[in-house]
């Protein structure tokens, strides 16, 4: 696929030659080829052991710093419907013990899926939970048309078969519906697929912005950047917002 700045296939590395201030140009003038650009063993992992027994023990810990999940939330707090709005659902998917909503966030059906029953069952925003690995079962057990709202925080760099989870996404969002995927430069390195801990920042959001596009049902996303004052431990995150029936789509990005 090539952008106005260079190719990304298989696993070239724009991010070293873009500076970080124009990340929010990245999905502007993509020329997506027609077949999916990414092979089997870009999907590979060097920990190849089941998930199960990886997420096993529960982590009560954040993945990224507390300026990048401050960010997170506010974002959050300005795209996700207002709280307790009538008939509103939400799939949190690869949830954990925190999904880092507003204070306070209620909706008549908030959903969890993860690895860790324990975790998900700390997570004060579910109504419910299913647990459930994504790599070995990409099937979300919903009907169709059933959630205005999908979101996914530091954990699509984890996903084996995206292409099939984002599929089943836009089937069951609602038309109108949004999917917002979250990703940091923090993961477990020998759990993440090869494609992502072979590229960089820039790479991760052609990547993510290459399974709302190859699933279909999408509307082509754009970029916007943002760039808060954060810590020494900064975090590059990208949210990424697809949605159905005429929508635009939009790349939020805070670096």
């Amino acid at each position: 696929m090539t952008t106005s700045g260079g190719v990304l296939g298989g696993k070239s590395f724009l991010a070293s030659a873009r500076p970080s201030s124009n990340v929010e140009q990245v999905l502007k003038n993509v020329e997506w080829p027609e077949q999916f650009p990414f092979k089997e063993e870009d999907f590979q992992r060097d920990d190849v052991s089941p998930d199960s027994l990886f997420y096993k023990a529960p982590r009560f810990v954040t993945h990224i710093d507390d300026p990048a999940i401050a960010a997170l939330t506010k974002f959050y707090s300005r795209v996700l419907p207002p709280s307790n709005s009538p008939g509103v659902s939400i799939l949190d998917i690869c949830s954990s013990w925190i999904s880092h909503y507003p204070a306070g966030y209620k909706q008549e059906r908030i959903v969890g899926m993860g690895m860790n029953e324990e975790e998900l069952k700390q997570n004060s925003v579910l109504t419910e939970y299913i647990v459930q690995d994504l790599n070995v079962n990409p099937k979300l057990p919903f009907e169709d048309n059933s959630f205005d709202v999908i979101t996914n925080v530091v954990s699509v760099d984890y996903l084996t078969k995206p292409l099939d989870v984002f599929k089943e996404m836009s089937q069951i969002l609602k038309p109108g519906g949004q999917a917002i995927m979250s990703f940091s430069d923090r993961c477990f390195w020998t759990k993440a697929i090869s494609i992502w801990t072979s590229t960089g920042d820039t790479d991760h959001v052609l990547i993510v912005g290459s399974y709302f596009h190859y699933a279909g049902g999408f509307e082509p996303p754009q970029g916007l950047g943002d760039y808060p004052s954060v810590s020494s431990y900064t975090i590059h995150c990208g949210w990424k917002m697809n949605f159905r029936d005429g929508v635009n789509a939009i790349t939020y990005v805070s670096i």
